[in-house]
């Protein structure tokens, strides 16, 4: 089911992890969380893997991976730069702050640069809204965040 040892360490590390949970039902969400954590993205062998293991069909997986958008299926970059979308976010400047990172890593939305180091998405809300507008790298929280802020973000992530 996979192709190196890194690999065949986290599924060892997701299997133990599914043969430690007390209760199976209602744990799908928990093993995709530790899943992503673990191998970045859920590839369709990851989803297949996690059905197995929670006796559940690989449609129920897919469905849930599909309809949270916290879940990924294509591997993101090192670096995953969130610009929260919120109204509060939006109103103060959001916007720009996106089209700016879009511009700098020459990529869009859902995108990852071609070095594999960054990757661009969007939140409708993290809850900040009195930082607005916010920008997250990886769990790293950034507010009052400007367009003007973007080139030293970067080449902070970038050494």
């Amino acid at each position: 089911m996979c192709c190196n040892n890194l690999e065949k360490q986290y599924f060892n590390e997701l299997e133990q992890f599914i043969n430690n949970l007390e209760e199976k039902n209602g744990s799908l969400i928990s093993v995709l969380h530790k899943a992503q954590n673990l191998f970045g993205y859920l590839s369709k062998d990851v989803q297949k893997f996690v059905a197995k293991k929670l006796d559940i069909p690989v449609s129920k997986v897919n469905g849930v991976v599909t309809f949270y958008s916290y879940f990924t299926e294509e591997p993101t970059g090192e670096y995953v730069i969130n610009i929260c979308m919120g109204t509060a976010c939006f109103v103060k400047g959001s916007g720009d702050v996106l089209e700016e990172f879009e511009k700098k890593l020459n990529i869009k939305v859902g995108e990852t640069t071609s070095d594999g180091k960054f990757t661009i998405q969007v939140l409708r809300c993290v809850g900040a809204c009195g930082l607005a507008p916010v920008v997250t790298v990886n769990d790293k929280v950034y507010g009052h965040f400007t367009k003007q802020m973007v080139d030293k973000i970067l080449d902070e992530y970038k050494e």
